[in-house]
């Protein structure tokens, strides 16, 4: 297969542009501009009984309670790669006001936005739009606006507006604290030692990730797409939105729309979490998908071992299964490597470190 570079001349995927800014704050566009064309079928499933934890009852004293909790926790991993957290304790406050100083951040003029454009794949600082490759070889962009910012170990914000750092750094402190009582559960639930995991993943040290999507209104959402089909770096990704719909995730092939109550957080299984557990839990497919009605913003938080960290299977998994299913990667190499995987429908990054071919140990 030819390479991104070879099959499309001076390609980059980090582009500054205001086309986007531009078409959707105009009236009288009524066709998606042809750098974002990218024809889709965006129908999904309703589904009622979309796996729920209650972040309460993993952490609360009762023991029954629980360890409902922990099961409940792990067969959603298993089965679906994400689930809906209620009763988490994040003030809603917190969020709306997040939610205020990203919207303000976009508002700025474009030559303040413009000096965060991003270089390569490992700026902390990333702003702007981000261009794909599609199965002929064309490239495209995502019908989305994004700010991307490496919070921990490193603190790394705009200066712009004033209320965005303080606002960033309390809640990814509240949501790393949060992601770590996960994944201690999970762990918990696949009996590996805490210490152990801990060590070796360096937790201390988590490489944590803030993203926010702005999604305009789309006048031809068909022909356009706000994020396609991926898996999440990471152990855990977070995400809330400002209650209009647009994620959908992919289960049993088919794709689901993803309706949660207010004030909850979905949680995406990443692809670290799966090579971790050796393929006991899922990195779930998702995508972004746009309306024509109303602009939608999301705020994800992805939350991974340390970037020093090699990630492969977990030593009792391994022998518990008879043999690694997945190469072992460090994780800052997984996440700039990641950001460059431009291509839509090609051989993830996750597929690429599957073992295939791999004997088992009798």
């Amino acid at each position: 297969m030819a390479s991104v570079v070879e099959a499309c001349d001076s390609f980059t995927p980090f582009e500054f542009d205001t086309t986007l800014k531009v078409a959707a704050d105009s009236s009288s566009v009524k066709s998606v501009p042809s750098k974002f064309n990218f024809s889709n079928d965006r129908s999904a499933l309703t589904c009622d009984s979309l796996p729920t934890i209650d972040f309460s009852a993993l952490v609360g004293g009762n023991p029954h309670q629980r360890s409902k909790a922990v099961h409940g926790l792990a067969t959603a991993c298993r089965e679906w790669g994400f689930f809906i957290l209620v009763n988490h304790g994040v003030a809603e406050s917190l969020m709306e006001a997040l939610f205020r100083a990203m919207k303000e951040f976009f508002s700025l003029p474009e030559s303040e936005k413009k000096q965060y454009e991003a270089k390569s794949a490992s700026d902390p600082i990333k702003c702007g739009n981000f261009n794909v490759v599609d199965t002929s070889n064309r490239s495209f962009t995502l019908w989305r606006d994004y700010l991307r910012l490496y919070v921990h170990p490193n603190f790394h914000c705009p200066h712009q507006p004033q209320l965005l750092r303080d606002v960033v750094l309390e809640y990814t402190q509240i949501i790393r604290k949060l992601a770590r009582k996960l994944i201690e559960a999970i762990c918990e639930a696949l009996e590996l030692n805490q210490s152990y995991v801990d060590e070796t993943l360096n937790m201390d040290s988590s490489f944590q990730i803030i993203a926010t999507n702005y999604y305009p209104r789309c006048p031809q959402p068909n022909e356009a797409i706000g994020i396609p089909p991926h898996t999440d770096v990471g152990l855990f990704t977070l995400l809330i939105h400002n209650g209009v719909a647009g994620l959908q995730i992919e289960h049993g092939g088919k794709w689901f729309n993803v309706d949660s109550p207010q004030n909850s957080i979905l949680v995406i299984v990443g692809d670290q979490l799966e090579i971790f557990t050796n393929g006991s839990c899922k990195s779930v497919k998702h995508r972004a998908v746009v309306n024509e009605e109303r602009e939608r913003i999301s705020i994800v938080v992805a939350n991974g071992p340390s970037g020093e960290a090699v990630v492969g299977p977990a030593a009792t998994l391994v022998e518990k299964d008879g043999g690694a299913k997945y190469n072992a990667m460090k994780y800052e190499e997984y996440v700039e490597s990641q950001f460059t995987n431009t291509r839509v429908d090609g051989k993830s990054l996750l597929e690429q470190q599957m073992i295939f071919n791999a004997k088992v140990i009798k």
